[in-house]
């Protein structure tokens, strides 16, 4: 139960599923048929679905880098969050996009694992909502060469700590894509 009051539907966040993001991304094809069909799953039930796109000096907005792998596309009626740090909210407009909707829950997909996907998962959960990752639908780059776990750990280790994530008044957790039912 979210915190947030007068707001009980649901949205599906797909954060950055880029092609500069998603080029070197592990389990990449895997990866983006899940939110492929998360976002099939969504707009057959009605909820919303909330594309966040980065930008950035190495993925300048325009840039074949920065549009979404072509394996995906958002509908005009769709919103578009336009991000330039990990955290979807910071500086955008992600929760008005959200209230507008009557939003208190985020079901959450896309990438980098270790650095937008759970600075969005804790600012949603931070901001009241409650926010629920798709263990098998988020990915990162393997930056093991800087001292990092490989990129399933990376994975794992993060479906692992947000299905025990709690506060007061509000749920998180992990579900696979085959498990989301948005009816």
């Amino acid at each position: 139960m979210t915190t947030l009051t007068d707001r009980p539907n649901t949205a599906l966040l797909v954060i950055d599923v880029q092609n500069g993001v998603m080029a070197g991304a592990h389990d990449r094809d895997a990866v983006v048929a899940n939110v492929g069909a998360l976002v099939d799953k969504a707009r057959a039930s009605g909820v919303p679905v909330v594309w966040v796109q980065h930008s950035d000096d190495e993925m300048p907005e325009g840039s074949d880098d920065w549009a979404y792998v072509p394996e995906l596309a958002r509908r005009d009626d769709e919103a578009l969050v336009a991000k330039r740090y990990p955290d979807s909210f910071e500086g955008t407009d992600l929760e008005q996009v959200l209230a507008d909707g009557g939003v208190g829950r985020v079901v959450v997909s896309g990438a980098q694992t270790d650095v937008c996907i759970r600075s969005t998962l804790h600012g949603a959960f931070v901001r009241g909502y409650d926010a629920t990752l798709v263990s098998d639908a988020h990915s990162t780059d393997d930056m093991s060469s800087y001292g990092a776990p490989t990129p399933d750990k990376v994975i794992a280790h993060t479906n692992l700590y947000w299905r025990f994530h709690s506060a007061p008044g509000r749920t998180a957790g992990t579900i696979t894509t085959a498990e989301v039912d948005f009816g």
